[in-house]
């Protein structure tokens, strides 16, 4: 299917406002505050039948901030969840964490905590962000978790620190993930190519990640783009003997082939692997309110990863 119209009419409302702009600072300031009206980030998402607190843990670089998210019914697993952003953007607040966090709670009847990592600004590089994820997923551990099954998951670059801390968790303990629930992962550098009928269809998306944006990327978080740590762009690692996973893919997205490279490096090493891609849907699709019905599908895709 074409890109959602949800999603591009989002692109020339965006391309309005930038425009109306008498200069580029004005313009993306405009730009930001068309986004959330237009996310409806102004409205509480319904937290009925669910306990937020915010909390903070022990980490080798001071204190991680948490939320954590518990249902009022039979708690069956649970879920340690990192937002995306390209490493140096995102918080607690954003849709893909605190929406999907809600969510998942609600639905995989799990008690979910999102991990405001540090993010790769004012010097902060790998390995810090993975070292506050590890430390969350060591918190988590100590809960009173031991008889039930308990997931790592992740958006983006925080599909990365997922997958990053599932390695470290497999080889350090304190126990290793039972399931991997990773959407739109940013897993691989250089970035995969697209198969090339995905790339003529991207023509239709005007927000690209360019290979100029993906190295920016890369070297804010890491410093470099060459000589990378295996688990810094996770899918040159050891991948074998990891728990289950669970991958959304969004359609119109150039990250897409790092996703589907992903699969197919599980795959081949035995990792039982599933995916789901969503029609219509660009990268962080998540990070919008659940009222499409691919990112209500994708939420349930997720959320059903946590019990097999």
């Amino acid at each position: 299917m074409p890109v959602h119209e949800y999603f591009a009419e989002m692109f020339r409302g965006l391309e309005e406002a930038r425009a109306a702009g008498r200069t580029e600072q004005e313009g993306e300031a405009l730009a930001e505050a068309f986004t959330r009206d237009y996310q409806g980030l102004a409205e509480s998402w319904d937290a009925g039948g669910i306990s937020v607190e915010d909390t903070a843990v022990s980490g080798p670089h001071g204190p991680v901030p948490l939320r954590t998210y518990r249902p009022q019914g039979p708690v069956t697993g649970a879920v340690l969840w990192a937002h995306g952003g390209g490493f140096l953007a995102g918080d607690l607040d954003m849709p893909e964490a605190h929406v999907v966090s809600l969510e998942l709670a609600r639905r995989a009847g799990a008690f979910v905590v999102s991990v405001d990592y540090r993010l790769a600004q004012g010097g902060v590089r790998y390995p810090v962000p993975i070292d506050d994820v590890h430390a969350a997923w060591t918190w988590l551990c100590g809960q009173d978790v031991a008889q039930m099954p308990v997931a790592l998951g992740g958006a983006s670059a925080g599909a990365a620190l997922a997958l990053a801390t599932a390695l470290r968790a497999r080889d350090f303990g304190p126990r290793p993930a039972d399931a991997l629930l990773l959407a739109y992962p940013f897993a691989h550098f250089p970035n995969p190519a697209l198969d090339p009928a995905v790339g003529d269809e991207m023509a239709a998306v005007p927000m690209r990640f360019d290979s100029a944006g993906i190295e920016h990327m890369v070297r804010n978080y890491v410093g470099r783009i060459s000589d990378l740590p295996p688990d810094a762009l996770p899918g040159a690692a050891r991948l074998d003997a990891l728990a289950p996973t669970r991958i959304v893919v969004s359609e119109y997205d150039d990250l897409r082939s790092s996703a589907e490279l992903l699969e197919r490096q599980l795959r081949e090493l035995g990792v039982p692997v599933e995916s789901y891609l969503a029609p219509g849907m660009t990268h962080g699709h998540l990070n919008h309110l659940p009222r499409l019905p691919a990112i209500d599908r994708s939420l349930d895709f997720l959320a059903g990863g946590l019990h097999g």
